[in-house]
């Protein structure tokens, strides 16, 4: 497929998708929406870690509004059929997925990134729930992430008043892993993806697995899914090699199976 509004880049098991649209500040469209979807279904099939970024200042500032496209657009129908199959795509695919948040991530571009596995800010990001100051609320997960990952009188916060939040002070309320300098970011993701990109898939999958559905099940069912998916790993190649390696006090060479 050829992608007009996202790069993509495969190397070394690693899958770059980078939004591309930094005249609108990548703001969201529906070619947008549907070449990253698209993308990420292919990585999940070529590549061992995927991460999501932005080119230029910002990551990405949410719905086009500026796009004519939005005249008389149904939100409910764009919020099914194009929102949902691309959240759902960074949710449930089994490689972890990385956001590399570079600027601005607003509206359903926060939640965007939000729906990372793991999410690495340059310092002078910020994060908005701003859907609020044009008379909406907070959609593409974002009613799903936030209490989860702030708590809720957080999440209320960021979708009553619509403030900038930081990339140190995401980090310190639990949004985000980690913020970076600015000047240290590429190359501090690049690492992390890579050290992603070279651990074993397998293990990184089952633990999304896990954590996905401790979210919901009692403990007798957390305890006994934790069981059946550790006696899956503990057959793998990659724990053979893990625990090979510790005897020989070298660094493991994971394959992903």
């Amino acid at each position: 497929m050829t992608y007009h509004t996202i790069r993509y880049e495969m190397s070394e098991g690693l899958a770059v998708i980078t939004l591309d649209r930094p005249e609108v500040m990548n703001a969201l469209n529906a070619a947008m929406r549907r070449e990253l979807t698209e993308a990420l279904h292919r990585a999940r099939g070529e590549a061992r870690a995927i991460v999501l970024t932005g080119s230029g200042r910002a990551f990405c500032s949410g719905q086009d509004l500026g796009d004519g496209a939005t005249e008389g657009l149904n939100l409910e129908t764009v919020l099914r059929e194009e929102y949902e199959p691309l959240l759902q795509a960074i949710y449930s695919c089994p490689l972890p997925v990385l956001a590399a948040v570079n600027g601005a991530a607003a509206g359903a571009g926060a939640n965007l990134a939000l729906a990372a596995d793991v999410v690495i800010a340059a310092q002078s990001a910020a994060f908005m729930q701003a859907f609020a100051r044009i008379g909406l609320m907070p959609d593409a997960g974002g009613t799903w992430w936030l209490p989860r990952q702030v708590g809720i009188a957080r999440a209320m916060g960021m979708a009553l008043f619509a403030e900038k939040i930081g990339a140190e002070e995401a980090a310190r309320i639990g949004l985000i892993w980690e913020a970076v300098p600015d000047v240290d970011f590429e190359h501090h993701w690049r690492a992390r993806a890579a050290h992603l990109a070279k651990g074993p898939t397998a293990a990184f999958g089952a633990l999304k697995r896990a954590f996905h559905a401790g979210l919901t099940n009692p403990l007798s069912a957390q305890l006994a899914l934790e069981a059946r998916l550790q006696g899956e790993l503990g057959r793998s190649a990659d724990f053979r090699e893990g625990v090979l390696a510790f005897l020989e006090k070298r660094p493991p060479h994971f394959t992903g199976r």
